[in-house]
């Protein structure tokens, strides 16, 4: 195991002992070791190698043994007796929202909760309102919480279906009776969460592909194998679901396989509109449903059949009938901004908050990925859970970056950290003054508790978007996709603001989050709002969000000259200091 999958059992191990009731102190051990680790610098398996875990903040002599074990091993006998000694329902209970371990320990205690079930019983008998520290308020929630995760249990985010997907399109090309392939669907059109995976394959030996997806190392089950169509549930539970057509079929299966239903029928009637058919077959030259090779007209690609239908060839992410046909028509379909395009990230977090690697470990990391600037926007002091600096921090944090700063010129290296902040917005006011926001590059005002009430919500967000200091308004509806809807706001009234006063809106781009919403980004263009693609990362690996967010930035028709962190930083710089 490596550090990050070692503090990852750490971390269940300090929940199942918390489910279990045990000494908090004890529970805080295996959380701050965790933590501990994920903030090395060097590999886990030279410190175990070299016996100097030891030497590490808050690790004592029995952690060292059990960390020892799983470095060595790949598992924890510990961490396994613990798991069994718990009903398994009760660490499912904590992926419905608003429960954490205190009160999943109180339900099954007082109740017998012990699985979702259970506690959809207990609720709707009244009884979760009567313990202590619920209430009725509470188990309405609780009861919301659970319908809205049978809502979705079928559903994937996009970044789980991608990585799922592109290994298995990677063995499909390279497989010698393939001819060509492709992934279609919702997948290719980059929705936010996917309900399967679909892979398209042109071939002559169809039985090959199909025998070779169904045997190829990864899949669970096989549900169903035919001679030309299959599908599997892959590890992770994902369904894949794979079409293998001739090679001449292919750009047809592959436009009918992508569209969303909307605008597939727009597709079909204008094949009707030119005495044509269109179906996944082909287009052919008839009044009526057809199949027939000899009626078919010839197109290599999927821009030959936009084109004989009097379009420009529409990227695969626009296929949604909202509004890419009028531009296929008048010729004004945007040059999509592609990820490559991005020079850095405006919301980041550190060590100094919630984040896991120190200020030195992020240059390091951002300068290797090629890009020339990283925001620190570490969380403000109002947001306690995930460790928010104070003015006093703040100031001291601006020092240090300001002196790393140096040391990266003085080397002639030339990423820069940015000064920068995640200021909530809270009830009646920022959680800074303005005269400390004056004195960071970048300040990025998010709300993280909202009400009920929409009006006073969307006032809050108004009041932030006003502050000439604020330049990002960050995840504006706070949604959490598959796990919680968005907050009560009136985008519109916000964008519109936005646009007034010259604020940029942030496509937060943690896969579970994705907000603004694509569905929004062609209104907040038309207003002249910028945006600006944000991975709010926490670790390294989370700078690989940046990709997703372009292709949800794509989704929402938005090109280079839309996004603000495609600037190289001195524009970047002149624009921050343009908004003030």
């Amino acid at each position: 195991m490596d550090k990050d999958q070692v503090a990852a059992v750490l971390t269940e191990i300090g929940l199942l002992l918390e489910l279990k009731g045990e000494n908090p102190f004890k529970t805080r051990a295996y959380t701050n070791a965790a933590r501990t680790l994920e903030s090395l610098t060097e590999p886990i398996e030279t410190l175990v190698r070299e016996e100097r875990l030891g030497g590490l903040k808050g690790i004592g002599d029995a952690l060292q043994h059990k960390i020892t074990e799983l470095v060595t091993t790949g598992c924890l006998g510990y961490h396994q007796d613990l798991k069994a000694s718990l009903p398994p329902g009760l660490v499912e209970l904590l992926s419905v929202s608003g429960l954490g371990p205190k009160k999943v320990k109180a339900l099954h205690d007082r109740l017998g909760v012990d699985s979702i079930d259970s506690l959809e019983a207990a609720c709707q008998a009244g009884k979760v309102a009567e313990l202590d520290g619920f209430g009725a308020k509470s188990q309405a929630k609780i009861l919301e919480a659970i319908e809205f995760k049978r809502k979705y249990a079928s559903r994937h985010l996009l970044s789980e279906a991608l990585l799922a997907a592109e290994p298995i399109l990677d063995d499909l090309r390279a497989h010698p009776a393939v001819i060509r392939c492709s992934i279609a669907g919702s997948l290719r059109r980059w929705r936010e969460t996917i309900g399967d995976v679909d892979f398209l394959v042109s071939s002559k030996v169809p039985q090959e592909v199909i025998e070779f997806f169904t045997w190829r190392q990864g899949i669970v089950s096989v549900l169903a194998k035919g001679d030309t169509k299959a599908s599997v549930i892959l590890e992770g539970g994902i369904q894949a679901d794979l079409r293998v057509v001739s090679d001449v079929e292919f750009p047809f299966a592959l436009a009918y396989f992508t569209g969303s239903k909307e605008h597939n029928i727009v597709m079909r009637q204008r094949a009707i509109q030119r005495g044509l058919r269109l179906n996944e077959y082909g287009l052919f030259r008839s009044d009526e449903e057809t199949r027939d090779p000899a009626l078919r007209v010839e197109c290599q690609t999927e821009a030959d059949i936009f084109k004989t239908l009097g379009l420009d060839d529409i990227p695969p992410e626009l296929r949604e009938d909202k509004g890419e046909f009028e531009a296929g028509e008048q010729h004004t379909l945007p040059r999509l901004v592609e990820w490559t395009d991005l020079k850095g990230s405006l919301h980041n977090h550190s060590n100094w908050s919630d984040g896991h690697e120190s200020l030195e470990q992020i240059a390091d990391y951002v300068e290797e990925l090629g890009l020339d600037y990283w925001a620190i926007t570490d969380h403000s002091k109002s947001s306690f859970q995930a460790n928010g600096l104070d003015a006093a921090r703040l100031r001291k944090q601006l020092k240090e970056i300001a002196e790393l700063n140096r040391k990266l010129a003085d080397a002639g290296r030339e990423v820069r950290l940015l000064t920068g902040i995640e200021v909530d917005v809270l009830k009646d006011r920022l959680d800074f003054d303005d005269d400390l926001l004056a004195e960071l590059e970048v300040v990025v005002a998010s709300l993280h508790v909202a009400g009920s009430d929409e009006a006073d919500n969307t006032k809050r967000l108004l009041r932030a978007v006003e502050n000439p200091h604020v330049h990002i308004i960050g995840h504006l509806t706070g949604r959490l996709l598959l796990e919680r809807e968005p907050y009560k706001i009136d985008a519109r009234a916000v964008i519109d603001a936005c646009a007034d006063t010259g604020t940029w809106m942030e496509l937060n781009c943690n896969p579970r989050r994705f907000d603004l919403d694509w569905r929004w980004w062609g209104y907040a263009k038309q207003k002249g709002v910028k945006c600006v693609i944000n991975p709010d990362a926490h670790r390294r690996t989370h700078a690989g969000f940046l990709r997703l967010g372009a292709g949800v930035a794509r989704k929402g028709g938005l090109t280079a000259k839309d996004v603000l962190n495609t600037l190289p930083l001195a524009m970047l710089r002149r624009q921050l200091a343009g908004k003030r």
